[in-house]
This record gives structure tokens, sequence and C-alpha cells, in this order.
């Protein structure tokens, strides 16, 4: 009925019907299918925009909408392909953005689109058309965390020197966010350092293993080969799934954050067991 009344002092009348999902149901007439009815032979004034987080494909408004291209799919990027989804988005605005500094924003905002999107215009916005977005509007316009105070942690971890690491911590934490744009931050920092490791320990020479860990200014590669050396490729593995955890407890366990991430600091410095390792490079 909605969508059949003609639009007051407008050219077209929206509507908006949100959760569709709850309608799919497996029994008796679906009301799908009297929508599917409706688009079959539309009111050319309504606009009508139905929204579900999902819906089955074999539903008659399913196959009318995806044989007349009114199907609009909304899936989530993933991981590998959301930073190039934010070069994307920089350029179309016209700033450049180096590829670590996509990964670093997408570890930050993603994966929901909205919030990434809503950065990318944030930054947009600080830098002005034409000029790179870099990692310092990063810091100060979507996160306080600055890729500094990571590696700084990183380093502290690795040396496996746990006041200073808590002391990083502390600096960095911000209550607000509980944590989770340091904790991105911490685990795109480790990521660079393993994809590093895997690509030396294939036979890449050092400038090629930086590409393939997203860096690629001559000073930032001589720090993360400096940094690599200092590390066993199964300690950056073990970490990995240290901040994993951490992840997941800080989105769903009513613990403060503070607590979550002291903890995973104290493990993070830990020295790795003898068993630990032998179970690892089995792995490997």
């Amino acid at each position: 009925m909605a969508a059949r009344t003609v639009p007051m002092m407008a050219k077209r009348r929206f509507v908006l019907l949100r959760a569709a999902e709850r309608w799919d149901v497996a029994d008796g007439v679906s009301p799908f299918d009297l929508l599917a009815e409706y688009a079959a032979n539309p009111v050319p004034s309504t606009c009508l925009v139905v929204v579900a987080s999902k819906m089955d494909g074999r539903r008659k408004l399913a196959v009318l909408a995806r044989k007349h291209g009114f199907l609009v799919a909304c899936e989530s990027l993933d991981s590998r392909a959301l930073p190039e989804w934010i070069t994307e988005q920089c350029a179309a605005r016209g700033n450049a953005i180096a590829p670590d500094v996509a990964e670093l924003l997408a570890a930050l905002t993603g994966p929901d689109l909205s919030s990434v999107s809503d950065a990318v215009e944030r930054l947009s916005l600080y830098a002005g058309q034409g000029t790179a977005i870099d990692e310092a509007a990063v810091g100060a316009c979507v996160a306080r965390v600055r890729t500094s105070d990571t590696w700084a942690l990183v380093e502290a971890i690795g040396a496996r020197d746990l006041g200073r690491a808590l002391s990083c911590l502390a600096d960095a934490y911000d209550a607000r966010d509980k944590g989770l744009p340091l904790l991105g931050a911490l685990a795109w920092s480790v990521r660079q350092l393993a994809r590093y490791q895997a690509a030396v320990t294939s036979g890449a020479s050092l400038d090629e293993a930086a590409r393939r860990a997203g860096v690629f200014q001559p000073y930032r590669v001589r720090e993360l080969a400096a940094r690599a050396r200092l590390l066993r490729p199964s300690e950056v593995e073990r970490w990995i799934l240290v901040l994993a955890e951490a992840d997941v407890s800080l989105k769903s366990s009513r613990r403060p954050a503070d607590s979550i991430l002291e903890d995973m600091i104290t493990r993070l410095c830990r020295t790795e067991t003898r068993h630990a390792r032998r179970t690892s490079e089995r792995a490997v």
C-alpha cells in the first residue's frame, strides 16, 4: 500500500523496508512473493528499497532482481581486498595513498565499509584535494595511535621488556575506543614482520621481501629488516595468535579492555617454550 500511494508534493515517493530477512519463512506464502508480484509491475513514481542481511536466492524476488538488474549485493570485503578499495576511494577524491598507509587504515577502521568510507572522507577533507594521505593524517583524523608507538611496543615485546611494553601500552591506550585501533595497528605491524620473514625464507631479496610486506620507503625497509633479524618466525606466528585472541576478547568479553590488553602484553613478552617452538616448526 505504501509503494502504491501517490507521492504528495514531490515527483517520487521513497519507501524503505529494513530487516526484510525476518520475512524469509520456509512455510506458507512469503511476503517476498508478494513483493515479486509488485516488482514485476512497479509504480513508476515510487522508489522501493528492500534491505536484508540475507535472502534465499531461490525466491521469486531474488530471481527477478538478478534478471532485471536491480539486485545490489553489499558483501563485506576481505582483509586482502580492503586496502585496494581504500586506494580506489582515495583516488576518486583526488588523493594518493601509499599501500602501507592504506593497509594501516584498513586495520584501524575495517572491515565495516561505512566506517572505512567515513574515515576516507575525513582524511580527504583534512589533506585537501591533490595532497597525498600519509600516516600523520591517519594519526590526526582517525586514531591517536601512531606507527612509531606500535613499533616501540613491538621492540619492547621483542626484547621481552615487560615494564617498557606496559609503559608503551599506557601511553598509546585510549579508553574511548577500548584499544581496538591500537590492537589493529599492532597487528598490522606484526603482519608486516611475518610477511617479510616468509618472503626472505622463500628466497626473495630484501627489497622484494619488503615490497611483499607492503613497505616501500628505503629507510623503512632497513628498519623492517633490522627488526625481523631480532625475532624468530615462530615467535612472530605466536604473536599473531595472541593478538587474534585479544581481538575476540575485546569484542565479546565483559572484562575491562585495559585488563585484556595488559594480559595480552604479558603473554607476548613470555619466552617461547621449546614444546611450542617444535610444534610451530612441524606445522611450518
